[in-house]
């Protein structure tokens, strides 16, 4: 979705969500990341670097930017910025046209399932863990391009996700509880109901694609080190491309905070 509301598809794909698939009858956000975590202290992330080890001028930069009350007002990515304006306290509007929060990009991934997927199985802590998309294939039979299921499927450390404060200083997992949508702004129902469903309590660690056929296509395994919070501030990532003879590439990342 390339619109500036602040319920761009972009800013829903940072982080995914819930064991139930409507808002009217979940827990909050909120609620189901503290029932999950515990009470965390909330860390607010600063900047994020992702590196290949083989080149490292191939290098995907995060950085975010916020106000005297910690409320997020940049996100960019070196070379182009989204805005973030409020009116009241409230998050009323994100200017910019790019896709800076994207997890999946950022752990260099070729898929989109935490943008377009739909949640087919959680785990125990409310996390999705087998999420279905669809990917164009060409014919070369027959010239015309056809819709295939693919399916990710994602595992989680035992720690909290680290963007949810980082989100939460945005107000956008208000939005996501329905506790702060303009009627001037409403997005579709369903875009609202995906991006809660897919919004995840802990942290990532590894995600495979699998094809039609079952057949595994990607793999992204992350190594992650931990503070005394429990938030990651380095990690080792390794990508595995089935589609290329198993080929490897690995990737360091690196998180900073707000003090």
């Amino acid at each position: 979705m390339n619109t500036k509301s602040i319920m761009r598809k972009q800013y829903f794909t940072l982080l995914a969500a819930t064991a139930l698939t409507a808002l009217s009858c979940s827990d909050s956000a909120s609620d189901e990341f503290e029932e999950v975590n515990g009470e965390v202290e909330a860390q607010y992330i600063s900047s994020t670097i992702v590196t290949s080890t083989a080149d490292a001028s191939d290098r995907t930069t995060l950085f975010l930017s916020y106000d005297a009350n910690t409320r997020l007002t940049e996100v960019s990515n070196g070379e182009d910025t989204d805005y973030f304006i409020y009116e009241d306290d409230n998050l009323v509007n994100v200017t910019g046209e790019n896709d800076n929060l994207d997890i999946e990009e950022l752990y260099q991934s070729p898929y989109n399932a935490f943008e377009v997927g739909e949640v087919r199985e959680y785990d125990a802590n409310g996390n999705p863990k087998r999420i279905a998309f669809y990917s164009e294939d060409y014919d070369p039979t027959t010239g015309t391009t056809i819709d295939k299921e693919y399916m990710a499927v994602v595992t989680y450390d035992d720690a909290p996700n680290p963007y949810f404060h980082t989100l939460k200083a945005a107000g956008i997992i208000d939005v996501l509880d329905g506790v702060q949508l303009h009627l001037t702004m409403t997005p579709q129902a369903s875009e609202v109901v995906k991006a809660r469903a897919l919004l995840f309590n802990n942290n990532p660690s590894q995600v495979v694609y699998f094809d039609e056929n079952g057949e595994p296509l990607y793999d992204i395994k992350v190594d992650y080190t931990y503070n005394d919070l429990n938030y990651p501030t380095q990690a080792t990532i390794k990508a595995t491309n089935y589609q290329h003879n198993g080929a490897v590439d690995f990737y360091t990342a690196s998180f900073s905070y707000l003090d």
